[in-house]
């Protein structure tokens, strides 16, 4: 019976560090009882959501000639999804418009991904909400900017593939807009279940040692470069989101493209 009792006990013991909460639990501290509005995730994206304004405004020097410290870091990264995200899937003219919604999806969801990763905070990309509700931001700017840039007419134009025959139309037009949903479901999943699977497996290496003792402490050592590895994921992730958020918006802003 004891091995059962160990891993239903190792499962409680994961899925309360993933799952959701009313209650923000600190180290050596009693839980903290969070507002009925207000979620552990929610709190979450609320603390990165402050920490990107002090460091775009406070942080951050724009006026500096010469770039350095942060700053630099920062231009670097903004630069880098400028010539290989915003301009290469949107153009010049849509591109820089796109440019302050591209760089608010990576810079937020890697903040959320690296707070996932201290032990003090959780991962709100790890809720499927959350993934969810950014999806949906993309979904709105692929149907709203078909229409605002190419109008209704413009916006059916783009499901519709060239060279199609005409009879076929009438079966392919349904997919391609059911397609527009499903690439949002995949934006959804994706990220959501590498930021989960991440902290599965290194919540349950940390859980053999606390539930089977000093005999598993050498998955201590697999947790640290599974760690390291989701430090790499958190980067991969917001930048993948990002990339894929402009390819499915200039898809259906350029459909002659």
């Amino acid at each position: 019976m004891a091995g059962p009792e160990k891993a239903f006990d190792l499962q409680e013991y994961i899925m309360h560090h993933v799952a959701n909460s009313d209650k923000w639990s600190l180290p050596f501290l009693s839980p903290i009882s969070l507002p009925e509005w207000l979620t552990l995730h929610g709190l979450m994206m609320v603390i990165c959501a402050i920490f990107l304004v002090v460091l775009f405004c406070l942080i951050y020097r724009k006026e500096q000639m010469v770039p350095s410290g942060i700053t630099n870091v920062l231009e670097l990264l903004i630069l880098f999804i400028r010539d290989n995200i915003a301009l290469p899937c949107l153009g010049k003219e849509e591109g820089r418009k796109m440019m302050p919604l591209l760089c608010t999806f990576f810079f937020f969801i890697l903040g959320m991904n690296l707070m996932g990763l201290i032990p003090l905070f959780a991962s709100a990309t790890a809720n499927v909400n959350v993934t969810g509700a950014l999806a949906f931001i993309t979904l709105s700017f692929m149907i709203g900017g078909s229409i605002y840039k190419n109008g209704i007419k413009g916006f059916f134009a783009a499901l519709i593939p060239s060279g199609v025959p005409f009879p076929i139309l009438f079966m392919i037009v349904p997919l391609e807009f059911i397609g527009l949903f499903v690439k949002a479901f995949a934006l959804t999943l994706r990220l959501f279940a590498n930021m989960l699977a991440g902290h599965i497996v290194i919540l349950t290496l940390v859980g053999l040692v606390v539930m089977i003792g000093y005999v598993a402490l050498p998955s201590i050592l697999l947790a640290v470069m599974i760690m390291l590895l989701e430090i790499l994921v958190a980067f991969l992730q917001a930048f993948i989101f990002t990339l894929l958020s402009a390819l499915f918006i200039g898809h259906m802003v350029h459909p002659h493209h």
